[in-house]
């Protein structure tokens, strides 16, 4: 693994569009690469950017390709942030109720664990709605 001193910091705007992932996954396993992480370590952040913005298009924007998705990574001392801004509709987290993975698993369901997701591949994350209606979740990699 190649150490990088210092703060990096990257960012990218893409509109609210499925198109766009392949986009924000490389974005997330590039700044993960020149940061010198895991590829383990990257495929887990990379996962979790790509469920926040799928969530974003879904339910903020509802499929509508016109809205803006910002994302900023910066690896500060031994922690990797990603922040997700969008505009849409706002969210609250804690409506959220943990899955029973095993009722998931033989209703054979599908979609609905982004949150979920999203919490066990990375060490914080955080939703807030501020009062310019943005909304912004922040996660958090300690390395």
């Amino acid at each position: 693994m190649v150490k990088k001193s210092g703060n990096m910091q990257r960012e990218l705007i893409v509109k609210s569009s499925t198109e766009n992932l392949t986009a924000v996954r490389n974005f997330i396993s590039e700044f993960g690469g020149e940061s010198g992480l895991s590829e383990e370590t990257i495929g887990k952040v990379v996962l979790a950017v790509d469920e926040a913005c799928t969530n974003i298009i879904k339910h903020a924007y509802n499929y509508s390709p016109d809205g803006d998705i910002y994302i900023k990574a910066k690896m500060i001392k031994s922690r990797l942030i990603v922040s997700i801004k969008d505009s849409g509709k706002t969210f609250n987290p804690a409506i959220v109720p943990e899955p029973d993975l095993k009722a998931y698993h033989r209703q054979k369901k599908s979609g609905g664990l982004g949150m979920f997701l999203m919490k066990k591949l990375m060490d914080e994350v955080d939703y807030t709605s501020a009062k310019d209606k943005r909304n912004q979740v922040t996660m958090v990699k300690y390395l």
